[in-house]
């Protein structure tokens, strides 16, 4: 396995992990050790995916430099619909603009020539 190959995984291990206690924290109890675990993956996930960003930007930088963007985005709403949930406000719009970017720079992740190829 090529480093590319083996970079791209740990990228995609990362946010999968990230999603998956982000809802766990969301939809169970809310717990400070997990909310502080899923701060740890967003430095992971931020540290691959920059990581990516930086070595293959050069094939096409502005798809690279929305989806970088769009990953950051949805970290800030998954932080956000957290933090919000533990003060007791609303989180309606925060849930569906996590869904809208999330689905965003996922469509970007697969369509970019790097990593695995789903969408050809």
């Amino acid at each position: 396995m090529d480093f590319l190959t083996s970079q791209t995984h740990l990228h995609i291990t990362t946010w999968v992990i990230a999603i998956v206690i982000f809802l766990i924290a969301a939809l169970g109890k809310q717990s400070k050790g997990l909310h502080m675990t899923l701060r740890l993956f967003y430095i992971l996930i931020i540290i691959t995916g920059g990581a990516l960003f930086f070595q293959y930007q050069t094939n096409d930088p502005m798809l690279y430099g929305m989806k970088f963007l769009g990953g950051i985005l949805v970290i800030g709403m998954m932080e956000m619909v957290l933090v919000r949930q533990k003060k007791n406000k609303p989180t309606g719009l925060f849930w569906i603009l996590f869904a809208v970017f999330l689905f965003i720079t996922l469509f970007l992740g697969f369509k970019l020539p790097i990593g695995l190829d789903f969408l050809a």
